[in-house]
């Protein structure tokens, strides 16, 4: 049995992934969480891709460090992830220096073999920016299909690779100006070279690894049409050097050292990276893209590794995607077009609900629409109306009538090979990476579940055939049971909660299919919520559009109208006319101000003293009590063990007095103007999963989130 090394395309560092992006990730993690529970050796990596111009541009255009925004977006990448329940073995990134060292080898062994050329090119250069435009910030008009927002690397339209050079009409995507060529020097990788190579490999990986027909049907169209030599290298500061005489002042192109960072970050993981990447006689590598992303994986990479002339782990099964679709548009990161993952978790509908959508619906055929109505509708009758009603009703059914013990008989034969042999197939197609079949025979299992319930009348045969009904109903739960193994590496949560419903302990291994080995269950609980047609037609409302324009429109209101800071309390004292009010100095840098709090039950004096806190500095004066109050702490409300209230004051760490608080870190150009303080109480801020946010964008400090410690969920007072 061979180990599988499995990787997710990694995704880029300057967005939120959205639904149609989640994929690729997700699915890694449905067949990594397959693969431990057949007992393969198995490690899954990812990470963020951090180098390119993308990142170089917004940094720019925010005004900080590529690698602040990179750290900033790798932590929000980490906690959409996190709450998607996806099982990296390591999610890391591609700027390290393990990164570096592993690309520079790579290169170095591709040129001492001769497939490195340099080139005297023309690049669209920008005078209006200074500087030379990397491929897909060159904008203009696709020549092959007339796309007037085409990529100067890619028609995100058609799909079509290109040149900038090609695009009819380019301008600079960064200021629109029409940029004009100019001569630079680039080093190139010589692909018709690697070609015999390239086929010889490719002939052979793609019936082995039974690649998707759409990795397959590209990479042969690449090479029919006759492969070029491509670019390497990009005039950017932000990027891995070029280790070559001459070229000191580019970095390598992102598409060439962005798989290598699948080899980089396992270097990160384990020194012993080599057991899994140079070990191609005993790993099997499964890739899993978005058929966007196909020839990255099949001709560029390979040839890369290939090139070298060394021994590498070289793909073994290509698991590529056609693409998710939003209602009647393409997801689109760059136009802010779907549900993204922050939109998903805002919703409060639970992570393994999506991860059912997402499954039973994955374009591993041809392109998918999301559509609210199907999302509602497959839920609602095959989440609910069939999955969850067969374990409901059987369990349900044995907790009601049999005290929740599970009658002594033998199995239904007939009964339990028909479960045999869906669970056969379930196997067979999750083994090779066709993910949806694989869970849509779960439905398909527990349909049968279902039927079998309902004919065999259980209700009315307790009593006139106790033994066929003891039969059955001892079958089902093994088919519960079942169902909750297979369905385990799309729904892990739900399927510890269904195994749980038994009164012993039961892996979600595979080796315990077909086992006859319950006899108690707990009273089981409803798994899902229903959704009803007001509920989801106010969610299609609320991600209507385009979520770029929704989030502008957010921070711009919000810190056009808020004025947040840092401060830090350097003296305090009791109120003298109320009991539980503080009266504290505190430092916000360029002033100190005075503000009243009602913080006595919560906080001594020395537990505030010296404290850092978040003050709304624009906020209207008042007198309390007789005392001027010039602002406001925020403190997030929760409760305790014994359901009473209890206050956090919301203390960021590595801050100090003066530093501003942003929404999503949008910098007015203008101080907010003052406000009441029910101005303020309607822009509500509230505390997730530790986050503090508003409508769901957090709230940020020197680019770091604004996070609480004790009080995980609740509103901001």
């Amino acid at each position: 049995m061979k180990k599988r090394l499995i990787t997710s395309a990694l995704p880029y560092v300057n967005n939120i992934p959205h639904l149609g992006n989640l994929i690729q990730v997700l699915s890694a993690d449905v067949f990594a969480r397959f693969c431990r529970a057949k007992g393969y050796e198995t490690l899954y990596v990812c990470g963020t891709d951090e180098y390119g111009t993308a990142t170089e541009t917004r940094a720019l255009e925010e005004g900080i460090s590529p690698k602040e925004l990179c750290d900033r977006f790798h932590e929000i990448h980490k906690d959409i992830y996190q709450w998607f329940n996806i099982d990296f073995d390591h999610f890391g990134r591609t700027s390290t220096q393990k990164q570096t060292e592993i690309v520079q080898h790579i290169f170095n062994e591709v040129d001492r073999n001769g497939y490195i050329s340099e080139k005297t090119d023309h690049q669209q250069f920008c005078n209006s920016c200074q500087r030379f435009l990397a491929d897909r910030y060159v904008r203009g008009t696709c020549p092959h299909c007339g796309y007037d927002e085409a990529r100067g690397d890619q028609c995100e339209n058609c799909g079509k690779l290109l040149e900038p050079t090609e695009l009819i009409e380019p301008k600079c995507g960064t200021c629109q100006a029409s940029p004009e060529l100019k001569e630079t020097k680039h080093l190139y990788i010589d692909l018709p070279k690697v070609l015999p190579l390239l086929e010889e490999w490719m002939n052979k990986a793609s019936v082995d690894g039974f690649w998707a027909n759409n990795a397959i049907a590209m990479t042969k169209s690449w090479i029919r049409d006759g492969l070029k030599e491509r670019c390497i290298t990009r005039d950017l500061k932000w990027g891995i050097p070029v280790p070559k005489e001459g070229f000191e002042d580019k970095v390598f192109y992102v598409w060439f050292d962005a798989p290598i960072g699948y080899i980089s970050i396992t270097a990160n993981y384990t020194d012993n990276w080599e057991y899994w990447w140079r070990n191609p006689e005993e790993v099997e590598l499964f890739q899993f893209i978005g058929k966007d992303n196909i020839p990255f994986h099949t001709v560029i990479f390979p040839s890369s590794l290939l090139a070298t002339r060394e021994k590498w782990t070289m793909l073994h099964h290509m698991s590529s995607t056609e693409y998710l679709n939003y209602e009647d548009l393409k997801f689109s990161k760059s136009k802010g077009t779907g549900v993204f993952g922050n939109d998903a978790k805002d919703t409060g509908i639970p992570a393994d609900v999506w991860r059912f959508y997402i499954f039973f619906n994955r374009p591993e055929k041809s392109d998918v629409q999301f559509l609210w109505s199907d999302f509602q509708d497959k839920i609602n009758k095959e989440l609910i109306g069939n999955y969850g009603n067969l374990i409901n009703r059987s369990l349900s059914f044995l907790s009601k009538f049999y005290n929740g013990e599970i009658p002594k008989a033998e199995l239904n034969k007939d009964l339990r090979a028909a479960a045999d042999k869906i669970i056969a197939k379930s196997i067979a197609s999750y083994d090779r990476a066709d993910l949806r079949d694989a869970f849509r025979s779960v439905f398909e299992l527990a349909d049968l579940g279902n039927k079998a319930f309902q004919d065999g009348e259980p209700w009315k045969k307790r009593a006139t055939d106790p033994e066929e009904t003891a039969s059955l109903l001892r079958t089902l739960v093994t088919i519960v049971r079942d169902i909750a193994i297979l369905s385990a590496p799309v729904m892990p949560e739900t399927a510890r909660k269904i195994l749980d419903f038994f009164q012993t302990e039961i892996s979600t291994d595979f080796s315990e299919l077909g086992k006859d080995n319950i006899d108690k269950i707990s009273q089981p609980t409803i798994l899902f919520q229903k959704y009803e047609d007001d509920f989801i037609e106010e969610l299609r409302q609320r991600y209507a559009g385009n979520q770029k324009d929704r989030i502008a429109e957010i921070t711009k209101n919000f810190s056009e109208k808020v004025d947040l800071q840092v401060g830090k309390i350097k003296s305090i004292s009791r109120h003298p006319e109320a009991d539980k009010l503080y009266v504290e100095e505190i430092d916000l840098g360029d002033e100190t101000r005075q503000i009243v709090s009602g913080l006595v039950p919560y906080y001594s004096e020395e537990e505030l003293l010296g404290k850092n806190v978040i003050v709304v500095k624009n906020l209207k004066s008042a007198t309390l009590r007789g005392v001027l109050s010039e602002g406001m702490i925020l403190a997030a409300e929760g409760k305790n063990a014994e359901n009473k209230k209890t206050l956090e004051v919301l203390s960021p760490a590595g801050v100090k007095p003066g530093d501003k608080i942003y929404l999503n870190n949008f910098k007015p150009a203008e101080i907010a103007a003052e406000i009441t303080i029910d101005e303020f109480f309607n822009f509500e801020i509230e505390a997730k999963e530790c986050i503090v946010k508003h409508k769901g964008l957090a709230l940020t400090c020197n680019n770091k989130e604004i996070k609480t410690s004790t009080v995980k969920n609740g509103k901001i007072s």
